[in-house]
């Protein structure tokens, strides 16, 4: 006999489980971590009961003939015990399941009062650089939001995110090996962040204010609200930002005939203001439905001076350019879902429906003119100005069911998906250096791209022995696109049908060592921007070109890993991506203008060796901790001028938090990455070390403070590659040191008396199951 404990909010480790016959125990056990609780009985009839403190005792008669899976047993709250007892539980930062890494945010200070990139900088495990999201050791992935994926990714994927307050989220999953459940996009797993939502029987209100400083400053303002009572619940929360932050990059070319020195200097906007609401509505003890909105608006326009010295072949300076560019940006992004879960019977069996909707735009406008200087910094004149306006606009419509079906020997799931993305983009370059706007049309254009996906799974789960569990899932994927370029009349279509497996085997050998292995194919498809044709220029010997030819790569992942006394985790794993593409930095030797486009070009090996560890055993003191050796291997699939570099990588991290007192805690957190080589390009070492303190007041006041990269020696630097025999170094510091001040204030009638306190399923547990 198996089943769930679980109470409107989450699931309840630790009850007490029980099997009665005339009143007498027969066997009992307690819910372990994910409130699952198993049996051994024989056929015959049995009174089962469930207790945990501050909830109602559950029973029910059974008639036991074979196996059988209860499901999801809900625990109503005692008013009257709850009025007496607080129970408080201490969840740690970090999570290990089977085939994911959980980070707790609200346990993290390093997190308070920032916004959702500032949250995934901080995530073990997931890296950010060039505004690409990856998972170490994995490559690409992809984000979804309340087990939602989002269309999105890079630039339009970190503006739709810098809308999220860090206070909205409550953890993020950082899910390795994905089941066949989920989209099987992103070549390195999925990143799922889960947003908050209110207590049963409550209402609360949460107001944090922040400020930030580097060179310049920013403030961010966010308020949550959450309402649930009798068969309602309701959560709201808005976020505002204003201020500005530093974007330091440089970049050193050589070509044959001289050296280019760029050093770019940017004063960029975090203004924004954002909102979410969320309600759900018991229709029933089975049903429930509901409603949820995500909308932002941001303008991270940039101020930009780039400073190019002219060197010749030995080193001496020879001229310099200066480029001023204004950089305007909107973003506008607007998402709505529809749900409804409605359990069929007592024993676990249910379905759910999800709609989705999602629009976002961008408006960008380059204004810019570059000027000539010689050896003593004398203007030569204007050699060039323009102004360029690029606008896109991608809407998304999804629908998904998903059916679970317990079974006696094994618990079965399976759905279907559809999706349709259309994007529109376009660009208008104008020549002003006569002071006139003259529209250049070969460098202006019009790209439309449509995608679609029809996709269908199943997968189950079954209990083979005492020891053994294994899960698997096969999931059906078969996309239609189409590209156009409207000013060229060229059509580039696509269309592939692909299958997904999926397999974990877990062995628990005792109860200190559980051994596990998974296997999943992924799929990772170009970002709407990478496809589109035209350029979008940074300066006068710099610009970005997408590639409408664009193929999407596809990978295998394979994970042993040995889990010792819940503390010690050794894992190896094996990432194969095929047809992988990625930025690839071609130069115009003769003209000596930098193209940064986007090609088709690899094969790669990621072969990962992991040993993570924690340490509790002293009260006042909490750290976690990994190593990981990484060793890349690539080979070309392309016939292109570069230099390829296997190399190995060493990444340590560690998180620790020190509790001086009950109301005042400490962390320290640092990682480190080696230099290391990766394909095309070789990556300098990096050291990231942070402090953060933070202070609970007694009246529901909190004062959280954060040091980031105190040392400034963990931002992007030494990025070097050859290709068509020139080599060019590039760095990047987005105000990787600053520090940051929040004050938060909660209120609110924690619990209500009330009559009725029976609530469907919670849409986050289903959607991270």
């Amino acid at each position: 006999m198996t089943g769930k404990v679980t109470d409107n909010l989450d699931v309840i480790p630790f009850a007490n489980v029980v099997l009665k016959q005339q009143n007498t125990i027969v066997t009992g056990t307690t819910t372990s971590d994910d409130g699952l609780f198993e049996l051994k009985i024989t056929p015959g009839n049995y009174t089962l009961e469930i207790s945990f403190l501050g909830y109602k005792t559950y029973t029910k008669d059974i008639n036991v003939k074979s196996n059988l899976n209860l499901g999801t047993l809900l625990l109503q709250e005692d008013a009257q015990a709850l009025n007496e007892v607080v129970v408080k539980t201490e969840k740690r930062v970090l999570e290990r399941k089977i085939d994911r890494v959980i980070f707790n945010v609200e346990k993290s200070i390093a997190a308070t009062g920032g916004n959702g990139v500032d949250v995934l900088r901080v995530t073990p495990g997931v890296q950010l650089q060039n505004n690409a999201l990856s998972i170490l050791g994995k490559g690409a992935t992809q984000v979804m939001i309340n087990g939602r994926l989002s269309p999105l990714a890079g630039d339009e994927l970190i503006a739709f995110l810098s809308g999220f307050a860090a206070d909205d989220i409550v953890k993020i999953e950082v899910i390795t090996s994905p089941p066949a459940k989920y989209d099987a996009s992103g070549n390195g797993g999925l990143i799922n962040i889960i947003l908050k939502k209110g207590a049963q029987n409550s209402w609360k209100n949460a107001t944090t204010l922040s400020y930030n400083q580097n060179k310049y400053n920013f403030t961010t303002l966010n308020n949550n609200f959450f309402y649930n009572k009798n068969k309602i619940s309701l959560s709201a929360s808005v976020n505002g930002s204003i201020g500005n932050f530093q974007n330091l990059e440089g970049l050193v070319i050589e070509y044959p005939t001289n050296i280019w020195d760029i050093d770019i200097e940017g004063k960029q906007k975090t203004d924004q203001i954002s909102g979410r609401f969320l309600i759900d509505y018991a229709v029933s003890d089975k049903t429930t439905f509901g409603f949820q909105y995500l909308g932002n608006t941001t303008t991270p326009g940039i101020d930009v001076v780039t400073t190019s010295k002219i060197f010749d072949t030995n080193n001496i300076f020879e001229r310099s350019q200066e480029n001023h560019a204004q950089n305007e940006v909107e973003n506008n992004n607007h998402s709505a879902n529809f749900h409804i879960i409605s359990k069929l019977n007592d024993l676990g069996k249910q379905i759910s429906f999800d709609a989705d909707y999602f629009t976002f735009t961008s408006d960008r406008t380059l204004d810019y003119f570059t000027e000539q200087l010689d050896i003593d910094g004398n203007s030569q004149g204007i050699s060039s100005s323009a102004l360029n306006i690029a606008n896109q606009k991608i809407e998304n419509f999804s629908s998904q069911i998903d059916i679970d079906v317990p079974l006696k020997k094994v618990n079965l799931s399976y759905g279907t998906k559809v999706s349709f993305t259309n994007t529109n983009s376009g660009v208008l370059f104008f020549d002003t250096t006569s002071g006139m706007e003259v529209l250049d049309p070969n460098q202006s254009t019009d790209f439309k791209y449509e995608e679609n996906v029809l996709a269908a799974y199943f997968s189950g789960n079954s209990k083979l022995n005492d020891k053994l569990t294994m899960q698997f899932g096969l999931r059906f994927e078969d996309t239609k696109t189409i590209g156009i370029s409207t000013d060229t009349n060229q059509e580039n279509i696509n269309n592939y049908s692909k299958f997904f497996p999926t397999l974990y085997l877990s062995y628990t050998k005792n109860e200190n060592n559980n051994f596990n292995f998974s296997y999943g194919k992924r799929i990772n498809r170009p970002n709407f921007r990478d496809l589109n044709p035209f350029r979008f220029y940074i300066n006068d010997n710099s610009y970005s070109v997408g590639n409408p030819f664009l193929q999407p790569s596809f990978s295998d992942n394979f994970e042993i890993s040995h889990l010792y006394k819940n503390n010690f985790n050794t894992s190896f794993s094996l990432n194969i991506t095929t047809d992988g593409f990625g930025v690839f930095f071609n130069t115009d030797i003769i003209n000596q203008d930098q193209i940064v486009t986007r090609e088709n070009y690899f094969k790669k090996y990621i072969y990962t060796l992991q040993e993570s560890f924690s340490y509790s055993k002293i009260s006042w003191f909490k750290s976690q901790n990994s190593i990981n050796v990484l060793a890349y291997i690539t080979e070309l699939t392309k016939d292109i001028d570069a230099e390829v570099n296997n190399g190995i990588q060493f990444y340590a991290e560690s998180n620790n938090t020190f509790f001086l007192n009950k109301s005042t805690k400490l962390q320290a957190n640092a990682w480190y990455s080696s230099f290391h080589n990766d394909g095309l390009f070789s990556i300098g070492q990096l050291f990231h070390l942070s402090f953060g303190l933070q202070h609970d007041f007694k009246n529901n006041l909190k004062l959280s403070m954060l040091f980031s990269d105190v040392l400034n020696t963990g931002s992007l630097r030494d990025y070097n590659s050859t290709v068509n025999g020139i080599e060019q170094s590039y760095s990047q510091n987005a105000s990787s040191r600053n520090f940051r001040i929040s004050l938060s204030y909660n209120f609110g009638n924690k619990k209500v008396k009330v009559k009725n306190r029976r609530f469907g399923n919670d849409d986050e547990q289903r959607r991270s199951n």
